[in-house]
């Protein structure tokens, strides 16, 4: 791979990564406000801020370094505590992810200089954000103070403190090897400023047997200084030996270093190592730590943490924050060796692969049958437990939680409550629920229809939330879950609920149902997906045009799903989308009708019956006291041909409904390769594909909801023509 091409490739990781890391600040921006505790946050915030703009530079993206500097400067106000929380800025720091975004898909584009039409946006986040950075002056200063009444200083000056804590006990000899200890005290003095001093005696002997010429004092000093431990240190090199010389951090000082060591990179986990780039030890105290360590006998079994702290170089508080800085670089470390990216292109190669050798596989198993070679048909039959695992694992690979998607609603729910002036919590469940990734990336814009619907027409203003005993907060929904092999996804929320009487007279009006028709609450709430319907009164740049929600079904529809609603009044209302786990291959169930075969979504079969003979002519059955319609696949195809003496009945549940399926003959489970149907047969409803047999031929796959949904429209038109 040549320079160039190992460059793109690095360019293409950056800007995969950079979106990331801007989800993630988006995320901590939205949750900033209501955290009680938001330093953490607002330090993985800053991080992501920071990484963003060294990874540009790396590139060379001056403008998006240039931007991304400003951005991060106040974050790092907000770090030190110069700024406070607040709505105002995080509304201004929101919009600056958004232009880094769009400045990251500039460069996806190929486009790595500065834009002048983003430019221009730039200029109004950048002067947003030095407002920040530039307080005004507080002018109550000016205000307060009045002529001729002086202020007067109510005595003791400035109160201030040092940042480093010395104890020093100049060795014995110190006098008599011609050291002055004073005059080391007074070069301390040339680094900062000795805020204090205090001088202990506890040392000096009698008179009877004090040596003028020893040195018996020892000195406690605060010293106030930018230098760093090793400098201070250094003054006192000529007189180290003999002597009792120990430098900390003031204890008022140590949150700034566990803040230091947290936000040290990742380049080194060692203990030592980390406590020496935060300057709370020096090279010395590290070697002689590490010396003392190894001294041990028989093997070293104190940790070197407890050593530097016997020996009084370093608090606990900052060897406790270095391991866990320790332990974190650790997880992380492990988690990037755990995982890998992939081209996604590459993996749909793989399912695509994958997909070929099940269908040779089966085909290689009917050949098997037919010899009735024991041996073929015990090999073939460990050969297809095997493809099994790989097409299971290949899947696998392509699942992804559905987390994600969820919490990009956050900065919508946010925007838009603020745009219809209504305050709207959302609450996300089950995010660590996975699907499919073609699955994820195509059910964002129904999402996307349905939380906006329910915000706008579903929640009620806060005044009428409050008319009706409810809090002004309103809340919306979104939960994932697994359910008999394929995803539920609900959005929900506590507000009015659907008007079933409106909803009906409605579809009268529009002639979409009969006057006289008798419908269940759920079919009238399914009537909100016919094209064009709405029973809003006011419309709305959000909705109310009716036209979406067909388009969310029609949506969910070819991704294999069904869609339903439950509505209580005045409690709120649940759109519940199941939708496959994958749109690759699936677990089916293989029927044949006539000289035709189909395949049914194992996930939809409930069980499988013999017709009696008594039932030949009728159109249902009592099933252990339930009634089930049938549905005769061999008229609804219009199949010729005899028909069986006994054909069987495949009991499927689609929306809560069971359903018979009659069909000639049940031949088994079938690993099941999704082919689409061609633009010829797309309009025939309760197809969802097709595909290839191990003979050879092609079966169709049935659409189970689909077909459901469209044999009881039928009914319902035949029996309104009956009665007409």
């Amino acid at each position: 791979m040549s320079f160039d091409d190992q460059m793109r490739d690095a360019l293409k990781t950056f800007v995969i990564e950079s979106l990331e890391l801007l989800q993630d600040m988006e995320d901590g921006l939205l949750g900033l406000e209501d955290d009680q505790e938001p330093s953490e946050r607002i330090n993985a915030i800053f991080r992501a801020a920071h990484t963003i703009k060294g990874s540009a530079g790396l590139f060379g993206l001056d403008h998006i370094v240039a931007f991304t500097h400003v951005v991060e400067s106040v974050l790092d106000t907000l770090r030190d505590g110069k700024l406070s929380v607040s709505p105002e800025l995080v509304a201004i720091l929101l919009p600056c992810c958004d232009h880094m975004i769009e400045l990251i898909q500039a460069v996806a584009d190929g486009e790595v200089n500065a834009n002048p039409a983003m430019t221009n946006a730039e200029r109004q986040l950048l002067d947003g954000l030095e407002s920040f950075l530039k307080p005004e002056p507080k002018q109550a200063m000016t205000t307060v103070q009045q002529a001729g009444e002086p202020l007067e200083a109510s005595g003791g000056g400035v109160i201030d403190s040092g940042n480093w804590h010395l104890f020093i006990q100049f060795g014995e000899n110190c006098l008599r090897d011609g050291m002055d200890p004073l005059s080391f005290i007074r070069y301390l003095a040339t680094l900062g400023e000795i805020m204090s001093l205090t001088t202990f005696s506890h040392a000096m002997p009698d008179a009877e047997s004090m040596d003028p010429e020893s040195s018996y004092l020892g000195f406690e000093i605060v010293l106030k200084s930018d230098s760093d431990k090793a400098a201070i240190e250094s003054v006192f090199d000529f007189v180290r030996e003999g002597s009792y010389i120990h430098i900390l951090p003031l204890e008022d000082k140590i949150p700034y270093y566990v803040e230091l060591i947290n936000s040290l990179g990742e380049d080194n986990a060692q203990l030592g190592e980390l406590l020496l780039k935060s300057g709370v030890i020096t090279q010395r105290e590290l070697q002689e730590g590490l010396n003392a360590q190894q001294a041990q006998v028989p093997q070293p079994n104190t940790r070197l943490g407890e050593i530097l702290v016997d020996q009084q170089v370093v608090q606990q508080p900052l060897v406790n924050a270095a391991l866990e800085k320790q332990q974190q670089i650790k997880d992380n470390k492990a988690r990037e060796n755990q995982t890998i990216r992939v081209d996604a292109e590459r993996l749909d190669k793989l399912i695509d692969v994958i997909g070929e050798l099940v269908i040779s596989g089966a085909g290689v198993n009917l050949r098997a049958l037919q010899t009735s070679d024991s041996a073929l048909l015990e090999a073939t039959s460990e050969m297809m437990r095997l493809v099994e695992e790989v097409r299971d694992g290949a899947l696998q690979l392509r699942m992804v939680a559905i987390g994600a998607t969820f919490s990009r609603f956050q900065r919508v729910v946010r925007d838009v409550g603020k745009e219809l002036g209504k305050d709207i919590a959302l609450v996300i469940t089950g995010g660590d629920t996975e699907v499919d990734k073609s699955v994820v990336e195509k059910i964002g814009d129904p999402l996307m229809h349905l939380v906006r619907n329910a915000m706008d027409h579903g929640i009620e203003s806060a005044e009428v939330r409050a008319a009706r005993g409810k809090s002004s907060r309103g809340e919306l929904r979104l939960n994932a879950y697994h359910e008999s092999g394929s995803i539920a996804i609900e959005v929900s929320d506590d507000g009015g609920g659907l008007d079933r009487d409106r909803i009906l007279a409605k579809a009268i009006e529009k002639g979409l149902v009969q006057a006289d028709a008798k419908l269940s609450d759920h079919e009238i709430y399914s009537l909100i997906f016919e094209p064009g319907f709405s029973t809003a009164s006011q419309i709305s740049n959000l909705s109310g045009r009716g036209v979406g929600m067909d388009v969310v079904k029609r949506n969910v529809t070819d991704l294999r799903g069904d869609i339903e609603v439950e509505s209580r009044p005045g409690q709120g209302s649940t759109i519940r989308i199941r939708l496959p786990l994958t749109l690759a291959i699936i677990d089916g169930f293989l029927v044949g009708v006539g000289k035709s075969s189909y395949v049914i979504p194992l996930d939809r079969v409930v069980e499988c019956l013999e017709l009696s003979g008594d039932l030949i002519d009728r159109d249902y059955m009592d099933l252990r006291g339930e009634v089930l319609p049938f549905i005769r696949l061999r008229d609804l195809f219009n199949i010729s041909g005899d028909q069986p003496r006994r054909p069987n009945v495949v009991v499927v549940h689609a929306a809560g409904v069971k359903t018979g399926l009659v069909v000639d003959r049940l031949i088994g489970e079938f690993q099941t390769v999704i082919k689409p149907l061609g633009k010829l047969f797309g309009h025939v409803e309760g197809l969802g594909g097709s595909t290839i047999l191990g003979s050879g031929e092609v079966a169709l796959i049935l659409d189970v909801p689909v077909l459901v949904s469209a044999f009881e429209h039928k009914l319902q038109g035949n029996m309104h023509l009956a009665q007409a």
